[in-house]
């Protein structure tokens, strides 16, 4: 089967006319997106780019993000989309690992791209715009001087070309690398389709950064697939995203938890600006009872899903009609993928009972770029392990318990932060929460506790023990309590709770 890089081809064929994109004042049909990517594909080529290479992008969410990701499918080049969020230092060990030699870079970002120059193999570079900058071509007078026509790479690209390299969020040591394949987009797009029935008329408003993996196959890439349109938002913003949901008619709108509770934050939050949304999903971290029943409230209704890098990166989605009644809960697994929960053995445990979630599927990584030891780490008999531990009910549905590195044991009992967690956000003056487990003599390690308070809020340490002894078992209480203005997140939204355990 042919790469991902002829949905354009064909979708100018099928529906040319259909809008594609839309980023602020420029809206492209599929016509013209599939030969402004053609375009770009025919001026990498110029520059020296050939199949299997590596093609770095620092830049913020936009038009030129789309072209160059289908423009390096048509190649068969590896995109390596990169966190402007990340300090140099970062950035070139990520350019360093993936061995990128070429890059494209946003003229906003044009003081950290400098610095990637430099004892990186980046070699040559494209700069989006009309105008040199830094003595890289301009991509505009690049594209302008190219045919329309299909590109001709030489090596075509089919379903098992690599095709993106995401490096993983890096909360503790190195980031890893995890290389999806054109294929794996393409059973996320389907995947995500008999799930949740997308059709040509969605309209995605994307906020979430496309260096994420949210950003590209939540729901991007899909969209371009099934022919719908996406709307780009430059960088997360509560008021700009809700305008957008209401002016441009969204139907499908996801976030991470700390986007959603932004937004409900916000002076003009309301069920107007999602009254033509028909999906509203969260993932990317555990999303908190409580703002479900927010959403609920304002007439939204707001579904769990759960995905990873490593998957492309739908895993389970809950469905609407249960997206109350089990809240807390991820659902099912995706169509064509298979999961268990296992114990330490790989052996699958009893419905209810807590294990490692594995899974086998073609939308799964083929590796960690040149980490064979981590592969083969993740990789056990043909499963895949996710270092989620969770539990199956008996109706099937899943319910991710904690991230296994982040599980910690209190006099020989083990404690889920995540539980503890779901409690806390109950307290009607908690904006943000998190659960660490830290050293103690006595006992090997016991909870702290970080939180946020709402603006205009007051709680007490002790009232907020009051409120959970009645609830947890005395182990799982935590013995800390620590108040602060904001927590340290990644760009997935996750919580870096490596930094609240080192305070």
């Amino acid at each position: 089967m042919r790469g991902i890089g002829s949905w354009l081809t064909r979708r100018e064929l099928l529906t040319p006319d259909k809008e594609a994109i839309v980023d602020g004042a420029r809206r492209l049909s599929y016509r013209g997106l599939n030969r402004r990517v053609n375009r770009l594909a025919r001026a990498w080529l110029s520059l020296g780019l050939k199949s299997g290479q590596r093609l770095g992008i620092l830049s913020y969410n936009r038009l030129e993000y789309v072209e160059t990701v289908m423009a390096a499918a048509k190649l068969g080049v590896m995109v390596v989309p990169l966190n402007w969020r990340l300090a140099a230092q970062e950035l070139k060990f990520i350019l360093d690992d993936s061995g990128a030699q070429f890059l494209v870079f946003d003229p906003e970002l044009a003081a950290l791209a400098e610095s990637l120059f430099q004892d990186t193999p980046v070699q040559k570079a494209l700069v989006i715009g009309d105008r040199e900058v830094l003595q890289a071509p301009a991509y505009e007078v690049l594209l302008s001087q190219q045919s329309e026509a299909e590109p001709e790479p030489d090596t075509p690209p089919d379903q098992d070309t690599p095709h993106i390299i995401m490096y993983t969020a890096g909360t503790t040591g190195s980031p890893k690398g995890a290389v999806l394949s054109q294929g794996a987009s393409f059973w996320n797009a389907v995947n995500l389709d008999l799930a949740l029935d997308f059709t040509s008329q969605d309209r995605d408003l994307l906020v979430l950064p496309m260096f994420h993996i949210g950003g590209l196959g939540l729901f991007t890439l899909p969209m371009l697939y099934l022919g719908g349109t996406v709307i780009i938002q430059r960088v997360f913003d509560p008021a700009v995203t809700l305008r957008l949901l209401e002016e441009e008619r969204v139907s499908l709108f996801f976030g991470v938890p700390a986007v959603f509770l932004m937004l409900s934050q916000h002076p003009d939050f309301s069920g107007r600006a999602f009254e033509s949304a028909r999906l509203v999903m969260s993932g990317g971290a555990p999303l908190p009872v409580s703002l479900v029943r927010r959403y609920h409230e304002a007439g939204i209704i707001l579904q769990q899903g759960f995905g990873m890098s490593e998957a492309a990166p739908s895993i389970a989605t809950l469905p609407k009609e249960l997206a109350l009644e089990k809240a807390g809960s991820i659902g099912r697994a995706v169509f064509h993928l298979d999961v268990a929960v296992v114990d330490e053995a790989g052996l699958e445990v009893p419905r209810g009972r807590v294990g490692e979630l594995v899974m086998r599927g073609p939308n799964l990584m083929r590796g960690y770029w040149n980490r064979p030891e981590a592969t083969a780490e993740a990789f056990k008999d043909g499963w895949f392990h996710s270092g989620d531990l969770a539990r199956m009910d008996e109706d099937g549905d899943l319910y991710i318990v904690d991230r296994k590195k982040d599980m910690f044991i209190s006099g020989g009992e083990n404690v889920y932060p995540a539980e503890i967690e779901q409690l806390i956000f109950q307290l009607p003056q908690v904006a943000e929460a998190a659960v660490v487990g830290v050293k103690d003599e006595k006992w090997g390690e016991v909870g702290r506790a970080v939180l946020v308070l709402k603006p205009g809020q007051t709680l007490s340490a002790r009232e907020l023990l009051d409120f959970l002894r009645p609830k947890l078992a005395r182990y799982k209480v935590p013995k800390e309590v620590v108040f602060q203005e904001a927590l340290p997140r990644n760009a997935a939204g996750k919580v870096l709770k490596i930094r609240l355990r080192d305070k």
